[in-house]
């Protein structure tokens, strides 16, 4: 850790430690007693879990409905868990991982088959980017559609990058669902990647996005699929249940019949394309975090010592041959995996009904 880094740490500690001093249980809501897709009260645990990433206090459960096969997180978090549990992950502490992550190389290739995905269908004039963040895929999607004017919306001052480096075009900040009305007509495509586990309400957010779009608009959603085979191999190491911050697992059927009971007509269903090659990998490296000595974090109410610091990084260094494997695994394995029900991500595009 550098010392500018270790300062940041510092400068942030006593904030989370007072909060941390008032408990965890109060970021959570009310426990449910029904699914929030269908109304069912047969729910069981799918999963229980701590933060296995940022490793913040807590823990996290996953209910499933007996009925529709929603999963759900229940009880779930307030807006000021969220706000909590999200803080320092995508800006702030961990804003320069995120960067990296989301501009790799492997995501520009996920933004150019998607793009392409639905310029099979229509190459609109405006799109919209919700859930946007630092606005990598417009940045990307201009080289399949270089006549489209790309926007994007986000709840992170991200967006407003984007703007700065010219991803994006004009850059909303808040919530869609608040945002729709204003908005309304004014796009012919949209895209939600891997979004809708992060809202509150999915529902909701499908309600704004027919809102916004303009009749005979696209609609593409990516997102967890929660019945890959993944879920039961992996359990709780499956990167992708990614709690806390994933509120909602929607089976694909689910989604499917929400679209067309609001009047959208879903053109397209992949499952194999958005598959990101990462499972094994991003399991060692969750398992490996959770057991070695944890690196320094504001939210720990002691300074890891140089000393569990240099046997943190000397683990690694030694894990590194199994890191290689899982990678390995990882890149060449997708082509079998996702015909055999392994593919973690589902892709819908629907077309909205010409309805006024």
């Amino acid at each position: 850790m550098t010392t500018d880094a270790a300062q940041q740490v510092a400068d942030r500690r006593p904030a989370y430690l007072a909060e941390l001093a008032q408990g965890t249980e109060r970021f959570h809501e009310p426990r449910r007693t029904d699914c929030p897709w269908c109304g069912s009260a047969r729910l069981r645990v799918r999963l229980r879990t701590t933060d296995l990433i940022q490793h913040k206090p807590g823990t996290f459960t996953v209910d499933q409905c007996g009925d529709c096969a929603h999963s759900f997180q229940n009880p779930r978090l307030t807006p000021e868990g969220l706000d909590f549990y999200y803080r320092d992950f995508y800006d702030g502490l961990g804003g320069k991982e995120a960067e990296k992550l989301f501009g790799a190389e492997s995501s520009t290739k996920r933004y150019l088959a998607s793009a392409r995905a639905l310029r099979v269908f229509d190459e609109p004039e405006c799109w919209l980017d919700v859930g946007t963040g630092h606005g990598h895929f417009p940045a990307v999607a201009k080289q399949v559609l270089p006549y489209t004017s790309f926007d994007g919306l986000d709840l992170s001052d991200g967006v407003e990058e984007g703007v700065r480096h010219g991803r994006i075009e004009e850059g909303h900040r808040g919530h869609l669902t608040q945002l729709a009305e204003s908005l309304a007509g004014r796009y012919d495509a949209m895209s939600m990647f891997h979004y809708l586990e992060h809202s509150l309400d999915p529902r909701e957010e499908i309600k704004a996005a027919r809102t916004v779009l303009r009749p005979g608009g696209h609609l593409m959603i990516e997102v967890p699929d929660p019945e890959s085979r993944y879920t039961k191999l992996l359990g709780k190491w499956w990167v992708s249940y990614f709690q806390p911050q994933h509120l909602h697992f929607v089976p694909i059927a689910n989604l499917r019949k929400e679209l067309e009971g609001l009047g959208f007509t879903v053109v397209a269903e992949e499952r194999r394309e958005p598959h990101i090659p990462f499972d094994l990998t991003t399991a060692l490296a969750l398992f490996l975090n959770c057991h070695l000595p944890k690196a320094d974090a504001p939210w720990r109410a002691k300074a890891a010592t140089p000393l569990q610091l240099k046997l943190r990084q000397a683990a690694w260094w030694a894990s590194v041959p199994l890191f290689a494997v899982a990678y390995g695994l990882d890149k060449f394995l997708p082509p079998l995996l996702t015909r055999t029900g392994f593919s973690n991500a589902y892709r819908v595009i629907a077309r909205r009904g010409d309805d006024k």
